[in-house]
């Protein structure tokens, strides 16, 4: 197993790095990252050279609370124990950044239990019943509700990330979470005011 301690220089070229007119960030700019593969595979160093330009591309450090992230094929991509990634967007990066973007808000939410909690008691008022498994909802009700607010800090960092309509697209194709999905993009501004009154919402600063 490898482990990448940082985005040093030395891993991405200097020509690389020189370039900011267009918005391409410096290694100084990017959040540290430790990524770990799975086995080193063909697939796994693509993953990870995916990873490690689109640090560099796009400032990722407001969507950033874990700094592990491992590259694993044929795996569902996962927030705990460690952030998994897997390869099957290794041509789309809006996916592959929205996935990230998605895990890591996990992460986010875990380390403000109290407030995610209250949000959540607010959604089972607005949303009595809700699906509790697969594909319309998550693993089970809690999930649901829980991913309800995930999904909503997905769609604005997406949409910071790539605009507006780049991010509806991506969530709408997703075939997991349809219900979550669907209801995310077209009421997005009742979760939104549920994120802020709790202090749960990120606005990219």
């Amino acid at each position: 197993m490898i482990v990448f301690q940082s985005l040093a220089c030395r891993l991405i070229p200097a020509w690389f790095l020189a370039v900011t007119s267009a918005g391409v960030l410096s290694a100084q700019t990017a959040p540290a990252i430790d990524i770990v593969t799975a086995s080193e595979s063909p697939l796994e160093r693509a993953g990870r050279n995916q990873l490690l330009r689109l640090l560099a591309e796009h400032d990722l450090k407001p969507w950033t609370f874990t700094r592990t992230v491992r590259i694993q094929p044929r795996v569902i991509p996962h927030s705990h124990p460690v952030l998994t990634l897997n390869t099957r967007y290794l041509d789309n990066d809006t996916a592959q950044v929205a996935t990230y973007v998605h895990e890591q808000v996990h992460w986010f939410l875990a380390e403000r239990q109290a407030a995610t909690d209250s949000a959540i008691a607010e959604l089972m008022h607005l949303y009595p019943e809700v699906p509790s498994g697969p594909p319309d909802g998550a693993r089970d009700t809690r999930s649901t509700y829980l991913h309800l607010l995930v999904c909503t800090l997905e769609l604005d960092g997406v949409s910071r990330l790539f605009g507006e309509a780049a991010a509806q697209r991506t969530l709408a194709g997703w075939r997991h979470y349809v219900w979550i999905y669907r209801e995310v993009l077209a009421r997005p501004a009742r979760f939104r005011e549920i994120l802020r009154t709790y202090g749960l919402d990120l606005d990219g600063s």
